[in-house]
């Protein structure tokens, strides 16, 4: 008698295709996933860094498609019928059974389900995987999200400042964003180390600021107070 195992499902969040910013870094995979039948063996993996849209990206993708999305960071066993329509994996790098995520692509293809994995470093590059699993691997497409411009990380940011309900000045703003590394994942800590500094404050002056991003400015960043006009961060 088979049995039936349970699939970890994602959390419920709101990944909104309006709300995605293109840009030249992931023009690439905003194609790919524009013509979904044109995929190679019907699936496709979008590769790139920490917090350049890859997670957005696939959840809205699926969201579009009707597809069920998983995370494969908790991928240890299938259900007995895959999904009907598609299926979506994020983090399928970091599935800790190999051969779980082997029989979810095989599952996939003998039922011509599309489908869609991410991870930060192409498909060919994951898991210290069982020969059958890194051919198939190997065999899958890819898009690459490159390195984000300072359009997006720009834009990054923002999001990440008001999803927190910081409200910042646009001087003391232009005065952090070029002093933060130009990595995605670097927005969104920026912003998680304001809220942390903004706790039973009014306001956050630029010292302030400084001081709590010092981590990420590097060395010789923490400034004394200056023009008023810079003592500007507030909570909405």
């Amino acid at each position: 008698m088979s049995r039936q195992l349970v699939l970890p499902l994602l959390p419920a969040a709101s990944f909104a295709a309006e709300d995605f910013v293109p840009d030249p870094s992931n023009s690439e995979a905003r194609e790919w996933l524009a013509r979904i039948p044109a995929w190679p063996l019907g699936r496709l993996a979008l590769a790139g860094p920490a917090g350049t849209g890859k997670t957005h990206l696939l959840r809205a993708t699926a969201a579009r498609e009707g597809w069920e999305v998983v995370d494969g960071a908790g991928l240890r066993a299938l259900p007995a019928e895959p999904p009907a329509r598609g299926l979506a994996v994020d983090d399928a790098d970091l599935a800790p059974e190999p051969r779980a995520l082997l029989h979810l692509m095989n599952a996939a293809a003998e039922r011509r389900l599309p489908l869609l994995l991410a991870g930060r470093l192409p498909p060919a590059r994951w898991h210290d995987a069982p020969p059958d699993l890194r051919s198939r691997l190997a065999a899958t497409a890819h898009a690459a999200i490159l390195p984000p411009g300072d359009a997006l990380l720009e834009a990054l940011f923002a999001k990440h400042v008001a999803d927190r309900q910081l409200a910042l000045d646009p001087a003391l703003r232009d005065w952090v964003l070029p002093r933060l590394p130009r990595e995605a994942a670097a927005m969104g800590e920026a912003a998680r180390r304001l809220e942390r500094a903004s706790a039973g404050r009014r306001r956050l002056t630029r010292a302030a600021v400084a001081e709590a991003l010092s981590g990420l400015f590097g060395d010789g960043f923490v400034e004394p107070e200056g023009n008023p006009s810079l003592a500007a961060t507030t909570l909405l």
